[in-house]
């Protein structure tokens, strides 16, 4: 690259020894320049990405799939919040109940709060299940459907 002073200090001038040389393949032997490139008179009509994931989101297939989902995430939340709730309610107010032993210096109370993180690693189990058999496939189904639908999209 070169750059020059004076009245032509703006413009730049680009020293390419393979700017005139032709990619490999291309215009060799028949001297007539590039290839034409095959396809469509004209681009196909795009949608907007928008237009499509306003589609797929009202579609039979994507309100299943979240449908699936509330079954299985409403119950459950609402079952570990009222355990959770039945714990901590329980511990303020039936101290002596909580303070009971079970085994030696263990007692109710340690039992529960144990039976807390239990519960925890049980929901996330159950809930790792209930996606991977009633949820995924079809989520990535629509996941692919609408990757392609967009694709052109993107392009523009």
């Amino acid at each position: 690259m070169e750059n020059r002073e004076g009245l032509e200090a703006a413009t730049t001038r680009i020293d390419d020894p393979w700017y005139d040389a032709l990619a490999s393949g291309w215009g060799e032997g028949d001297g007539g320049g590039p290839p034409a490139v095959p396809g469509p008179a004209r681009p196909p009509q795009r949608r907007a990405a928008a237009d499509i994931y306003l589609e797929v989101q009202r579609s039979a297939a994507f309100q299943e799939v979240r449908a699936r989902y509330r079954r299985f995430v409403v119950p459950a939340v609402l079952a570990f919040l009222a355990w959770y709730l039945a714990y901590v309610v329980a511990a303020t107010t039936a101290p002596r109940l909580m303070s009971h032993p079970v085994a030696g210096a263990v007692n109710v109370a340690m039992v529960a709060g144990l039976g807390q993180f239990l519960t925890t690693f049980a929901l996330t189990w159950a809930y790792a299940r209930h996606a991977r058999l009633y949820r995924d496939r079809a989520a990535l189904d629509l996941r692919w459907d609408t990757q392609e639908l967009t694709r052109g999209a993107a392009e523009r």
